[in-house]
């Protein structure tokens, strides 16, 4: 028989230096764990969409001896738990920097008059609108850390929410956010032909962080941001956009 040889590791061979595991960590085949990777992998739902699942659920286990029932109920509460989605986001800490208040796309980079009720002037600003389909998230976020100014409610119409008017006719809600380095950038929520709801949870007096949530808009809509003269904007016309985490502006 022939004898086995011990071959000495080279140094490429040696054994490589693991990252130490922090005290309290699960293993990797722990229930906690598990349930960390279905957390990280599947976004938490808006308080205003619970009624919009629970609903179908209710549909569901009361017509769950018939199967068309059952499954059209179920493919409702999925379809609604995925609207009202509202995952967590990182945003920059870098100072000055405006952030995208909505996942979508970008419509608008121009220059535009502010809604009247924002009392910021007859001039036009810089402004970036970003549409939401219904496939977006459709949560609000504060796009810079500031304290709110105002908040005001206008009734409109109910306009496709990707055409230029729709700012000007559609039902919006509008806030007003003064920064600590003394900039005003307005944020304006604008329904869509599909949105019949327009949240805002901030009221006037309250701080919000940048990319803190502040609103929902249901079933397809848009939000334009107002800055201050000589902002820079970084955003371009077409241009995807991920709420609280994408720079669409730097403040002078």
């Amino acid at each position: 028989m022939a004898r086995r040889q011990h071959v000495r590791p080279t140094q490429l061979e040696e054994p490589v230096a693991r990252k130490p595991t922090p005290p309290g960590t699960p293993q990797p085949t722990s229930v906690g764990h598990i349930v960390d990777l279905v957390r990280g992998a599947v976004p938490p739902l808006h308080p205003a969409g619970l009624p919009f699942v629970l609903a179908p659920l209710g549909v569901a286990v009361l017509g769950r001896k018939r199967k068309w029932v059952r499954r059209g109920a179920l493919t409702s509460a999925a379809a609604c738990a995925a609207f009202f989605r509202h995952p967590h986001r990182v945003p920059p800490n870098r100072v000055g920097v405006v952030v995208a208040p909505a996942d979508g796309e970008v419509a608008l980079v121009d220059s535009a008059v502010p809604p009247s009720e924002l009392d910021m002037g007859t001039e036009p600003l810089p402004r970036v609108s970003i549409f939401l389909s219904v496939l977006d998230v459709h949560v609000q976020r504060s796009p810079v850390g500031g304290e709110v100014r105002k908040v005001v409610h206008r009734p409109g119409q109910f306009l496709s929410a990707d055409l230029a008017d729709a700012s000007e006719v559609n039902e919006r809600n509008s806030m007003l956010l003064h920064t600590s380095e003394g900039h005003d950038v307005a944020v304006v929520q604008i329904a869509g032909l599909l949105a019949r709801r327009i949240v805002c949870d901030a009221k006037v007096g309250d701080t919000l962080p940048i990319g803190d949530t502040y609103g929902l808009i249901r079933f397809g809509s848009r939000v334009d941001t107002y800055f201050p003269v000589g902002t820079t904007l970084l955003a371009e016309r077409g241009q995807r956009t991920i709420g609280a985490e994408t720079v669409i502006a730097q403040l002078p």
